[in-house]
């Protein structure tokens, strides 16, 4: 008896223990945050705005950034790059030459669809005049008038 009263006590213990422990699940893939321009302009005046010392120490702990952000956001600033505010999409940029020629080839074949359409409405056009003993002349195409 007095064994099952120990080990009920243990278990007691150990699950009240098991309670009060905080939650220290780590997440598989943590997520980048990214700042929207207006955010880094927000912040950039704040610390311009701290006069104290530690202050701004205290503002990089309150938002929890670093003072390379700082740098580099003020740099981008300085150059007067309001889209270097921004994230900037990853990965390899679009050649416009070759967007330019994709939308040319696209547009052909459009314009080859529609002449193949406008050439068999001229076919069957010219066979309902042979069959109404109308005669149609074909015009000159190779001669502009």
């Amino acid at each position: 008896m007095i064994q099952e009263q120990r080990t009920s006590l243990s278990q007691n213990f150990v699950l009240k223990e098991k309670d009060n422990m905080p939650d220290t699940e780590v997440v598989a893939k943590a997520k980048r945050r990214q700042f929207t321009a207006a955010e880094k302009l927000r912040l950039l005046r704040e610390v311009e705005a701290c006069r104290g010392s530690g202050e701004i120490g205290a503002l990089l702990r309150r938002e929890g950034i670093y003072s390379s952000y700082l740098t580099t956001w003020r740099k981008q600033r300085e150059a007067g790059e309001l889209d270097g505010l921004t994230p900037q999409k990853r990965g390899p940029k679009p050649n416009p030459e070759a967007i330019e020629l994709a939308k040319l080839r696209r547009e052909h074949e459009r314009l080859q669809e529609r002449l193949r359409q406008a050439e068999l409405i001229i076919e069957v056009q010219k066979k309902v005049a042979r069959l109404l003993g109308n005669t149609i002349e074909a015009p000159d195409l190779d001669d502009p008038k």
